[in-house]
């Protein structure tokens, strides 16, 4: 029996002043968790039993696909980041420690070095393979800012799940069986989603893809279209219509004053031009050197694609100092023409067509117009380096892209030998040649995911949750607890709906009708009872769901199957 008065609740009517999305906001006055530094929090017990089914979910999905479960240490010795290259690539946001005898070690963010370790010592023959092992664990990735409660926290949990194959196909015939399992676990919570195409980031490997959760809170960018085309902002293509050609041969280049005039609007209004024939140049720094990246003038760099076609590790818009050394002249005046040769120089697809561009002239307060590539200038190496927006052409279909807005739960990778060959994790095949493992990782966020699940449902009172996700199903309420008959009744109806396995909160507290109200909204529990008062001096018990908030009193007698009504619309299942 689980009584309000001897479970460890507390609910709270303050707003957290650090909680800027909703999830945080509700999880912390649900009493769900409590923080105890910059993101990283206590799941208390109201929240942990929605972490626990969550897991739950993600067991039975993982199983049935054929993964393994296993636990490995969160710990992580730095030879094998040292081994795998990820040591110092991996950045700040890898929590390194040393341990009494000057040992590096890491609190792990990931776990394909250890994986990788494990298997190199016992698997040796084709035979072996393939296979799939996962576990549900604490990470940590020292965030440099922690926000969103358990959305973007520094600790959470996790689990990630790694395939080991001997061929491409076993590696396809993992990562389909990840995805139908990370179909099944979402919507087995109630959740909507989708799946888009995305960029592997410090994972790496050759293909990946995020779950989305569907929410205007969402801290990701996602675009699809109907013709089933799906990505996220960062990997998404770019097929932009060219920009018309001018009617007349430009005519010879030349620099004209634009005092005060940086920006690309600015420019544009004051040369009478489009912003579609300025080619727009950002300097930036890598680890190793300045690049000049070139984009159309109403658009933008996307910098995921322009770390990936540089190859770098780092990268940051260079600073004011470092931009006036490099082109002798204030920021918003930079163009491709003249910089020092130490400066590297890519383009966006979008500048490839265009003649008679204006750009920046290495001047302050002065830009170049008139330009044509090939004539004035070489045309860089080109890439897609656009960040795509709502509206653009599908690179599939060509028909308008729809922006919206998500939260990344899950996200599946096709590793291929980027560790195996690393780490020497090799197999005999059939004809005896060594041969490296081709590999697959697969990651879901445990607590990332039930805090979606209230992004996704919630109104201005408290959480709505789904059934399957729910810490409870059933909010027992008694109006006037110390009444005896108020007491006997809801007694009774506990233990029958105990003894149909139903997960009850018996809210007993001698409390204010109205604080037991406040807090049932809050909690959010799907189906609510209250015993007591009027309903009950008329023979009767009061039923509601969450969701809709349409409530009906129904005989004491019928109290039992009242409830099982309404979790069965809920999508509960119960023998009969």
């Amino acid at each position: 029996m689980t009584r309000w008065n001897e479970f460890y609740v507390h609910t709270t009517r303050e707003v957290p002043s650090d909680a800027e999305v909703i999830s945080h906001q509700l999880m912390v006055r649900a009493g769900m968790i409590k923080k105890l530094a910059a993101g990283i929090y206590t799941y208390l017990p109201f929240g942990w039993r929605s972490i626990a089914k969550m897991a739950a979910i993600v067991r039975r999905e993982m199983d049935a696909a054929g993964a393994v479960e296993l636990s490995m240490p969160a710990i992580q010795p730095a030879e094998l980041w040292q081994e795998s290259g990820r040591w110092q690539r991996y950045g700040r946001e890898l929590l390194r420690m040393q341990d009494r005898h000057d040992r590096d070690f890491c609190f792990g963010p990931t776990h394909e070095e250890v994986i990788t370790d494990l298997v190199r010592r016992d698997v040796r023959s084709y035979r072996q393979l393939p296979f799939n092992l996962y576990q549900i664990q604490t990470k940590f990735r020292d965030e440099i800012r922690p926000r969103f409660g358990l959305m973007r926290g520094r600790e959470f949990l996790m689990k990630d799940a790694y395939s080991f194959g001997a061929t491409e196909a076993q590696l396809d015939e993992a990562y389909e069986a990840m995805r139908r399992a990370y179909c099944a676990i979402f919507e087995a919570c109630g959740l909507e989603y989708t799946m888009v195409e995305a960029d592997t980031g410090t994972i790496g490997g050759s293909s990946s893809h995020e779950f989305m959760v569907v929410a205007q809170t969402g801290e990701s960018a996602v675009v699809s279209c109907g013709c089933g085309y799906g990505a996220n902002i960062e990997k998404a293509e770019s097929r932009l219509p060219a920009v018309p050609v001018p009617a007349t041969e430009p005519g010879a280049r030349r620099t004209v004053p634009t005092p005060g005039h940086s920006s690309v609007p600015d420019v544009a209004a004051f040369l009478g031009v489009p912003a579609t024939r300025i080619v727009k140049t950002l300097l930036y720094e890598t680890e190793k050197e300045f690049v000049a990246a070139l984009v159309r003038g109403d658009r933008e760099i996307n910098e995921v694609k322009l770390q990936n076609a540089l190859g770098c590790d780092h990268l940051a818009l260079a600073s004011e100092e470092k931009v006036e050394r490099l082109t002798g002249a204030a920021v918003g005046f930079a163009g491709p023409l003249g910089l020092p040769a130490e400066v590297r120089l890519i383009a966006d697809e979008s500048v490839r067509e265009l003649r008679g561009f204006v750009c920046g002239a290495n001047e302050s307060d002065a830009h170049l117009v008139d330009l044509v590539w090939g004539r004035d200038l070489s045309l860089p190496p080109v890439a897609d380096l656009l960040l795509v927006a709502g509206g653009d052409p599908c690179p599939r279909c060509g028909e308008p892209l729809q922006l919206s807005r998500g939260i990344e739960v899950g996200h599946i990778f096709k590793l291929g030998t980027k560790y195996s060959e690393a780490m020497r994790c090799h197999f005999t095949d059939e004809h005896g040649a060594e041969l490296p493992m081709i590999m697959g990782c697969y990651g879901l966020g445990i607590g990332r995911t039930v805090a979606a699940a209230i992004e996704q449902n919630h109104d201005a009172d408290g959480i709505i949750w789904p059934l399957p996700l729910a810490p409870f199903e059933v909010l027992l309420m008694t109006i006037n607890a110390t009444d005896e008959a108020t007491r006997k009744a809801a007694d009774e109806l506990h233990a029958a709906l105990v003894a149909r396995g139903i997960e009850v909160l018996y809210d007993d507290r001698d409390e204010r009708p109205g604080v037991k109200f406040k807090d049932a909204d809050l909690l959010g529990i799907p189906v609510r009872v209250v015993v007591g008062g009027k309903s009950l001096a008329a023979g009767q018990v009061e039923v509601s769901r969450r969701r809709d908030r349409v409530k009906e009193a129904v005989p004491v007698t019928a109290g039992l199957e009242a409830v099982l009504a309404r979790l069965a619309a809920e999508g509960r299942r119960l023998p009969g």
